[in-house]
């Protein structure tokens, strides 16, 4: 990779430039800001700024992050998937299914690679869970429960939350968007969800204009009950997910990079724990992960997110609004 280029300014966009600079240390590497503006400060880790899409596929750039807000995500990325340079798409895909279905739809026209930023699937103890579920270690599924909580203040201290693409509406925010993450390993642990029920607010604490808070109850086609818990209000940050089953039960804990099981007998072993693993290993396993995919486009990533899982994600989404009280 010799020109590389990374769309947005935020804190998401400033890992992805480091990070491609640590792979491709003698790139050119092109910054642009989600609205094009040239900002005045100089930006970490960029050879060139840059003022909109069309420079960039003139430079040739051979990859591009967008790592804009999702509203963005649309009209920042098809045109390079036109041009044939691919793309890895921050998540969500987008803020809606129509965005979210015109990506998909310009990916399938211009066969070029693209995926989609969901870098949970490459934290060490999430493989082992899946890992765990495929070989039936604890039987049948009955119930499973996500709970994400962190207060939203808290993420970037330096800036006032209620500016943040976070709480604002019209740049993708709100709990189910900003923490889809959760949304899309579910799906990817354990297929397809039904939606019976769900419940969003927006508390006193923040007073946003986008929840603050979900929590959703669904099926799977096999008729395990999910129940998930989002929200920005928890002021020890908290990332679970316990699965039971048949022949036992696995606790997950994601911030510790852990897995318990507890075994039918009554037995309890932690069976994966890796604390001080690096977290930004994540992103950088994950970028290769999408380079090999451009580099040898017959093998298909396993844990790399499709732009079709991440628009099955912004339509559950959509669904969950459309059933929420």
């Amino acid at each position: 990779m010799e020109r590389v280029a990374v769309i947005g300014l935020g804190n998401i966009a400033i890992r992805h430039r480091r990070n491609l600079k640590c792979l491709y240390p003698d790139s050119t590497l092109y910054a642009m800001s989600a609205s094009g503006r040239i900002p005045d400060e100089s930006v970490e880790n960029c050879d060139q700024v840059v003022s909109d899409v069309q420079m960039l596929i003139d430079a040739g750039v051979q990859l591009v992050i967008v790592a804009s807000p999702a509203p963005f995500h649309a009209r920042h990325a098809i045109p390079f998937i036109k041009a044939g340079i691919p793309v890895l798409i921050e998540k969500p895909i987008a803020a809606s299914s129509e965005d979210a279905q015109a990506i998909a739809d310009a990916v399938n026209q211009y066969q070029t690679p693209a995926g989609v930023g969901y870098c949970l699937r490459y934290l060490p103890s999430s493989r082992r869970i899946r890992e765990l579920l495929r070989s039936g270690t604890i039987g049948h599924l009955y119930n499973v429960f996500i709970e994400t909580g962190q207060y939203l203040p808290d993420w970037r201290p330096a800036k006032d939350f209620r500016e943040s693409v976070s709480a604002n509406a019209h740049l993708g925010g709100g709990a189910l968007l900003e923490l889809s993450h959760e949304l899309d390993y579910c799906q990817w642990l354990l297929g397809a969800l039904d939606v019976r029920h769900a419940i969003l607010r927006s508390s006193d604490e923040l007073s946003l204009s986008v929840e603050d808070s979900a929590d959703i109850i669904s099926m799977t086609q096999h008729q395990a009950v999910v129940n998930i818990h989002l929200d920005f209000l928890q002021r020890k940050a908290r990332r679970k997910c316990r699965i039971t089953g048949s022949q036992g039960a696995l606790d997950w804990d994601l911030i510790r990079n852990e897995v318990t099981l507890s075994s039918a007998d009554g037995g309890c072993e932690i069976i994966y724990s890796e604390p001080e693993w690096d977290k930004n290993l994540m992103y950088l396993n994950m970028l290769k992960a999408f380079i090999q995919q451009i580099t040898d486009p017959q093998t298909e990533p396993e844990n790399l997110a499709s732009v079709e899982d991440a628009v099955k994600t912004v339509r559950l989404i959509e669904q969950i609004k459309q059933v929420a009280d």
